[in-house]
């Protein structure tokens, strides 16, 4: 589809007053639908149709104008229940799609969520792009460094605005922790700590190989993926402990709380350094390749950043099984999607503390925030608050951190000018993925 052909797109309406709006109407989000011209609404598809992907679709419906006119996936059982929901609950009739492909030949779209296992991200945001569409794609951008290098270059290419799934950006409580740390409010921040502990780390209990389900293009699914038979602890849900597929709880829940860390500083380019240990030391009896205990650092300059996650338990650092430790001179910022808390360094000499504490109990998931985001900028041609270039940095430091410990050499030193790592050629074998043909990773002219 032409760029001339959703100039419309420029000049709609501002978000229709905000998504306030729905609730404040009869008959809600309908009502709300009614006051949006036709000429002005924005039809957009969803690729990968089970859980994040059907939410983050969700959350762009619930926005006045927006319309939902394709449906893809490759489980069909999963198309008929999302295609039924959407009708129920939005009363759209999307078209279904089992191939992606097609579905990009619609002329009547505007723009794609992706919402696909991490080795599908790639291909369907770089032909998106290609055929003119804007695209939100979930979190982690790819599952290769290569492939987030290639997305990035294809939403330049070929100007598209491109939204990453990683939400917290558009957070109001998360915008204003960044905005105390660039204050100086805690002082000199140089070490960011950052945890993720989760019990779904583990996988889950391993059983036999089956047939495929009925409904299911398995092919499909594995798509530029080694060939493999189906095990259902590697598919639905699961499948981000496996290579292949996904990078564990450092590309999955990891992502969200490393771009916090970054942006604090305005990171946009990977780690120089990048120093990692992992292993899987417990819960053999379920099925997973990444790592269930795992500790890294992330050293750029002046700044330091660590990860560490313990899958299989719920606890953490601060009595969180998750969040982040911004450590300053003056004082430590502990925060989650539940809020935060400023805790004061103590001044021995003075005799009291540094600065005021300070906590806040009032968070959010900020899905809707993020949603309405990509909406505006689509409207606006602005870049959206989380552009690939953002989304590449945050996955090839998660990406880094799992070759250190694959490749087995735990300390790499990565050279952004070259694209690769300068110490270690077993470690340069990971960032290019090798497609399974007919599948071919993409070239960007």
């Amino acid at each position: 589809m032409t760029t001339n052909r959703r100039s419309f797109i420029q000049n709609s309406l501002a978000a229709t007053a905000g998504l306030g709006i729905i609730s404040s109407l009869p008959g809600g989000l309908q009502a709300a639908q009614k006051l949006v011209a036709p000429s002005d609404q924005i039809n957009i598809a969803l690729i990968g149709c089970r859980s994040m992907g059907f939410g983050d679709l969700k959350n762009h419906l619930n926005i006045p104008g927006v319309n939902c006119i394709g449906l893809c996936d490759i489980d069909q059982n999963v198309l008929n229940d999302k295609a039924a929901e959407i009708q129920k609950t939005y009363n759209q009739k999307p078209q279904l799609y089992g191939d992606y492909r097609k579905l990009l030949e619609n002329k009547d779209l505007h723009a794609v969520v992706i919402g696909t296992p991490d080795h599908w991200h790639c291909l369907p945001m770089v032909n998106a792009c290609e055929a003119g569409l804007d695209v939100y794609v979930e979190k982690p951008m790819a599952n290769s460094i290569e492939e987030c290098n290639l997305m990035v270059k294809a939403a330049n290419r070929y100007n598209r605005v491109v939204q990453v799934g990683q939400q917290q950006r558009s957070g109001a409580h998360w915008n204003k922790i960044n905005q105390m740390i660039k204050s100086g409010r805690i002082g000199q921040l140089r070490k960011t700590n950052i945890w993720g502990n989760f019990n779904y780390g583990i996988g889950q209990p391993k059983v036999a190989d089956t047939a495929v389900p009925a409904g299911v293009d398995f092919e499909m699914w594995l798509g530029p993926a080694p060939s493999r038979s189906f095990n259902p602890t590697r598919f639905h849900g699961s499948w981000r402990m496996f290579w292949n597929y996904g990078g564990g709880l450092v590309t999955d829940w990891g992502v969200h709380l490393i771009d916090m860390a970054f942006w604090a500083k305005d990171i946009v380019t990977p780690p120089q350094k990048i120093l990692a240990t992992g292993t899987n030391m417990a819960f053999h009896e379920y099925n997973h390749e990444t790592y269930d205990t795992m500790s890294v650092i992330w050293e750029m300059g002046d700044y330091q950043v660590t990860w560490q996650h313990t899958a299989g338990i719920q606890n953490g650092p601060w009595n969180k099984n998750y969040g982040l430790e911004f450590i300053g001179d003056l004082g430590t910022i502990v925060a989650d999607r539940g809020g935060y808390k400023v805790i004061p360094q103590w001044d021995d000499q003075e005799k009291r503390t540094k600065i005021d504490g300070e906590e806040l109990n009032k968070g959010g998931e900020n899905h809707q925030e993020h949603a309405q985001n990509f909406i505006d900028c689509i409207k606006s041609r602005q870049k959206p608050v989380c552009t690939p270039e953002i989304g590449r940095a945050v996955a090839v430091a998660a990406h880094s951190a799992n070759i250190a410990v694959r490749s087995g050499e735990n300390l790499l030193l990565w050279d952004e000018a070259k694209g690769k790592f300068t110490n270690s050629e077993k470690a340069n074998q990971f960032i290019v993925p090798e497609y399974r043909k007919p599948w071919a990773l993409p070239k960007i002219s």
